[in-house]
């Protein structure tokens, strides 16, 4: 593995959804949120990466990076290669059922708190040249915010690469780390900023891990080559291709990692969406046991 693509799920979760990764991700919380001197994030609890299991499958409803801060606000950052075109609409479902999520049965709406959505796009969405979007509701009038529960933001890689990036603003130092920096100027930002340089060390134990390697190469080719041309394929209306596609990408994953054939199951499941958020939870299975038990949960009744 020479360049590592930082922008590959499986990659990004292992550096800023790892404890030993858990500086590299304070650093990029604080660079994003700009809090003043004092307010900084020191730490955070990593909490599981998938929303609640009646949505784990539905519309490959997934979170890269899930984490509480100590006032107990949960933190949610997701990266996304490709535009499917819905980004705004999903982002507010995913960010509702996070939010809803936290209550469980008897508890009060009073212990519901402040959750934030962190999207690193690697597309352009907004039609100006700003690489960073916040969002809070407030009244339309006055700008009163009726409170501080919901945060929304918007990063866009191509954005920052376009303009004359600062090594010495932590934000666009971080988004230009997720740009694949290499060389001169990868080495000057891990210099100014010790959580870089946290994430380049967690980098190599990841290259030096043979299952980590094999892993990642397993998800780049499936991922970019497959999943990425069934959402070209969804956008120009190829449904029926754009199935068998995703299908063919969940089969030979699972014949690769486990040596096991899935493929009469697998061909049963007809909604992409479905077999897109199947091949996410399948990274996380460990066994052939644990990724049978995922996909009897979406095989058609």
């Amino acid at each position: 593995m020479d360049g590592i693509n930082r922008t590959n799920d499986y990659v990004f979760k292992r550096i800023f959804g790892s404890e030993e990764g858990k500086e590299a991700l304070l650093g990029f919380l604080n660079a994003v949120f700009k809090l003043p001197p004092g307010r900084e994030l020191t730490d955070v609890n990593l909490l599981d990466r998938e929303i609640d299991p009646e949505y784990l499958l539905d519309r490959a409803a997934r979170l890269d990076v899930l984490a509480k801060a100590a006032d107990g606000s949960l933190i949610n950052v997701e990266i996304q290669i490709a535009n499917r075109f819905d980004i705004d609409k999903r982002t507010l479902l995913y960010w509702a059922r996070l939010y809803g999520g936290q209550l469980k049965s008897g508890q009060q709406f009073s212990e519901l708190r402040r959750t934030v959505t962190i999207n690193i796009l690697a597309f352009d969405w907004f039609a100006d040249e700003r690489y960073h979007h916040v969002f809070r509701i407030r009244d339309i009038e006055t700008g009163e915010p009726m409170n501080d529960h919901l945060e929304i933001h918007f990063l866009e890689l191509n954005k920052v690469r376009r303009r004359e990036w600062s090594p010495d603003d932590p934000l666009e130092a971080w988004l230009m780390y997720l740009n694949n920096l290499e060389g001169e100027g990868l080495r000057v930002i891990a210099e100014k900023n010790p959580a870089i340089k946290k994430a380049l060390t967690v980098e190599e134990v990841f290259r030096k891990s043979e299952l980590e390697r094999r892993l990642y190469e397993l998800r780049e080719k499936a991922i970019r080559d497959e999943i990425s041309m069934v959402a070209g394929a969804k956008a120009e209306g190829r449904a029926e291709g754009m199935v068998a596609k995703a299908q063919d990408a969940v089969i030979r994953y699972l014949k690769k990692k486990f040596g096991i054939d899935y493929e009469d199951k697998i061909r049963q499941i007809k909604d992409i969406e479905t077999l897109d958020g199947l091949f996410d939870s399948l990274l996380d299975a460990g066994t052939p046991e644990e990724a049978g038990e995922i996909i009897a949960r979406v095989l058609p009744q």
